[in-house]
């Protein structure tokens, strides 16, 4: 994991987002999931949003969902969410 999306202050920490994901047995909880470690990285609480999920940065059952989340960001202009899903998927 990359300790650049790490925050030092994070341990005992509870998500202060709700990342809307839905039952975990839910079909689309993996997808949810990617997205919430997405946005998580973006706002540096990667992991907060790891806890939130139950996955970890770089899960590979996530890899798809990241790359399609990517390929949207690049045709979105949304550089950040592109930058982050890039190194998700290193």
């Amino acid at each position: 994991m990359s300790m650049a999306f790490l925050r030092d202050d994070a341990e005992g920490e509870m998500p202060h987002r709700d990342y809307e994901l839905p039952a975990r047995e839910d079909p689309g909880y993996d997808r949810a999931a990617a997205r919430a470690l997405l946005e998580g990285a973006r706002v540096n609480e990667t992991q907060l949003a790891e806890r939130a999920t139950g996955y970890y940065w770089g899960e590979p059952k996530l890899r798809p969902f990241v790359e399609e989340m990517r390929e949207a960001a690049e045709r979105a202009g949304d550089d950040r969410l592109e930058q982050v899903a890039r190194r998700f998927l290193r």
